[in-house]
C-alpha cells in the first residue's frame, strides 16, 4: 500500500508519483535515437553519496540507461584525498561525445569550491540543472530557451519564449530544472496543490508555502520555482524569512494590478510560527537530525514535505497534516532521467 490513514493526516509515499513518470520515461527511451549514457562521478567516501550513487546506477539498469560511475580521490582508494582527481574526471566526461550526461555526487569540498565544480560541467550534460546557464533561466522564469544560447556569453532571455502554453515552440526546448525542487513541484501537482483549471504559469495562485533551508541546490530554486508559478512563498533560513511573489502589492497609477514576470524577493517580518499559520503546504529540507518542524504551529488541513535525510517533522505531523510525504527520492531520479533525456534531445535540436 502507498497510502496509510494513521489519526487524521494521510501518509503518501513517493511510489504512486513516480509511477507516471516510469511509464513517461520508459516511452521516451523507446523514441531516443540511442541508449543514453549517464557518467556518476563519485569523489568522496561519504556513505549518503556512495548510496546515492548505487541508486541511480540500479534505476539507470532497470530503465535500460548505460551508467559509467567514475570513482576518483578517497572514492576511488584510501590513500587518495577527498575529491583530488574530480575536476579531470567532469573535463573528461565534458569532451567525450558519447557521454549525454553528467552527475557529481555533492558535496565534495564545501559550498563554495562545490559551486566553480558546478560551473565547469557543460550546460549540455548538466542534468542536475546547476549550471548558471539554468539557475538564471530559473530564477528569472524563463521556461523555454534555444539550445545554441548555451554556449553565448549572453543571457538566454533573449531566446526565451513568450507562448502561454507549457509545450515549447518550434526550434525551443524547455530549460533544465534542478532536479530535486522539480520533484517536489511534480509532488505538489499530483496531489492538487496545482490547479489546472488555471493557465500554465500561474497555477499555484492562491497557495501560500513555506519552504525552510534556502540552499541553493533545493531550497532557493524551490521558492523561486513556486512563486513564478503564482504561489506566495516564506523561504525561511537560519538567519532570516524572505517572501516570494510575483504579484505587487500595490496597483501602478493608472490603478491596474500588474504582475511582474518573476518573482520578487522582500523581506518579511513574519516569525516562522505565524509562517506556518498562514501555511497550506510546508518543505522542510534541513540537514540536520535534530531539527524538528512544531507540529501545534502547522495550520490544520495543511500539507507537509519531508525532504532532508533526516526526518524534519515530528511524529504527530499527522495530528495537523491533512498530507505527508516523508521522503521524495524515487521521483528526484526519475526528474534526472527526464532531463537526461531532455538533454539528449537538446543535441538534435541544436543540429537542425
Amino acid at each position: 500500500m502507498s497510502t496509510q490513514i494513521h489519526g487524521k493526516g494521510l501518509l503518501l509515499k513517493a511510489d504512486p508519483i513516480a509511477a507516471v513518470f516510469r511509464e513517461e520515461v520508459a516511452s521516451s527511451l523507446k523514441n531516443a535515437p540511442r541508449k543514453p549514457k549517464l557518467v556518476g562521478i563519485l569523489a568522496t567516501s561519504s556513505a549518503p553519496s556512495r548510496m546515492y550513487a548505487e541508486f541511480t546506477k540500479k534505476q539507470c539498469e532497470q530503465f535500460g540507461v548505460e551508467f559509467v560511475l567514475r570513482k576518483t580521490g578517497a572514492a576511488e582508494s584510501t590513500d587518495l584525498q577527498e575529491g583530488e582527481g574530480v575536476e579531470e574526471a567532469i573535463m573528461e566526461a565534458n569532451e567525450d561525445d558519447q557521454v549525454d550526461g553528467i552527475m557529481v555526487y555533492y558535496p565534495i569540498f564545501g559550498a563554495q569550491q562545490d559551486h566553480y565544480l558546478q560551473q565547469i560541467v557543460t550546460p549540455f550534460k548538466d542534468v542536475e540543472g546547476l549550471n548558471v546557464k539554468f539557475h538564471y533561466n530559473l530564477y528569472h522564469n524563463i521556461r523555454f530557451i534555444s539550445p545554441q544560447t548555451l554556449t553565448s556569453s549572453l543571457p538566454s532571455n533573449i531566446a526565451a519564449s513568450t507562448t502561454d502554453g507549457d509545450t515549447p515552440p518550434p526550434g525551443m526546448v524547455k530549460s533544465i530544472i534542478p532536479c530535486t525542487p522539480l520533484a517536489i513541484v511534480k509532488c505538489l501537482e499530483h496531489v492538487g496543490v496545482y490547479n489546472r483549471i488555471l493557465p500554465y504559469g500561474d497555477r499555484a495562485y492562491g497557495r501560500i508555502i513555506t519552504v525552510i533551508n534556502r540552499s541553493e541546490v533545493v531550497g532557493r530554486p524551490l521558492a523561486a520555482l513556486l512563486a513564478n508559478d503564482g504561489a506566495r512563498v516564506f523561504s525561511v533560513d537560519i538567519d532570516s524569512i524572505q517572501e516570494y511573489n510575483k504579484r505587487p502589492r500595490q496597483t501602478d497609477a493608472t490603478g491596474t494590478r500588474r504582475f511582474y514576470p518573476r518573482h520578487v524577493a522582500q523581506p518579511s517580518t513574519l516569525t516562522l510560527q505565524e509562517c506556518l499559520a498562514l501555511s497550506d503546504v510546508v518543505v522542510s529540507a534541513v540537514p540536520n537530525a535534530d531539527y524538528q518542524v512544531k507540529t501545534e504551529w502547522l495550520k490544520d488541513g495543511c500539507i507537509c514535505l519531508n525532504i532532508a535525510a533526516e526526518k524534519n517533522f515530528e511524529k504527530d505531523v499527522r495530528d495537523k497534516a491533512s498530507l505527508y510525504i516523508p521522503a521524495v527520492g524515487k521521483v528526484t531520479i526519475l526528474m534526472l532521467l527526464r532531463n537526461l533525456l531532455r538533454l539528449q534531445h537538446y543535441k538534435t535540436v541544436s543540429s537542425q
